[in-house]
């Protein structure tokens, strides 16, 4: 696992996530303006009781503030599909 991918796990880990995925997809980016400067491409899979009675953009906004600086030095683009425990049990 990448050094990055740690450090992602690491911020996010405040949210107490139940599920945590982190995918690098750089490599399908590559020659992109944005990849050039060094930061990646990444999608975040993130279940967490704490996005319970949160729309997704405030779900969305306390993914960017967990990764904090990262999102300015580390992480060009990010797909984040945050939800929470009930949420994936009525995906059953």
């Amino acid at each position: 696992m990448s050094d990055r991918i740690e450090r992602m796990r690491a911020r996010l880990a405040q949210l107490a996530p139940t599920e945590l995925a982190i995918e690098d997809d750089s490599h399908k980016h590559a020659g992109h303006a944005g990849a050039r400067d060094g930061r990646g491409h990444f999608r975040v899979r993130i279940v967490a009781p704490a996005f319970s009675g949160e729309p997704l953009l405030v779900r969305h906004r306390r993914v960017y503030a967990a990764l904090g600086d990262m999102m300015l030095t580390d992480i060009h683009a990010l797909a984040i599909d945050a939800r929470t425990p009930d949420e994936i049990q009525e995906q059953k």
